[in-house]
């Protein structure tokens, strides 16, 4: 499914917390403390990957009303299979 411009701009903002965070793991990777290091990037992986793959409870009306809409609307391939509708 094509994401809506909501979801682009709310994977930007996720992107642009966990930036920070993984470039401060950087630099403790860096400077040689890999388990530190280590975690925060691990952090900022987790920020994207979880904002992205998770359904969190904001996301459910949202899932709902696809489904409505979905069940409402018909395609062209659906009324050339059910018959005309005109």
């Amino acid at each position: 499914m094509p994401k809506g411009i909501i979801d682009t701009i709310t994977l930007a903002v996720t992107v642009a917390f966990a930036i920070p965070v993984g470039l401060f793991g950087m630099q403790f990777l860096l400077s040689g403390q890999f388990v530190l290091g280590g975690v925060f990037v691990g952090l900022a992986v987790l920020m994207v990957v979880v904002e992205e793959y998770l359904t969190t409870p904001g996301d459910l009306p949202e899932i709902a009303a696809q489904h409505v809409v979905g069940a409402i609307t018909t395609t062209d391939n659906e009324t050339d299979r059910d018959g005309d509708r005109s």
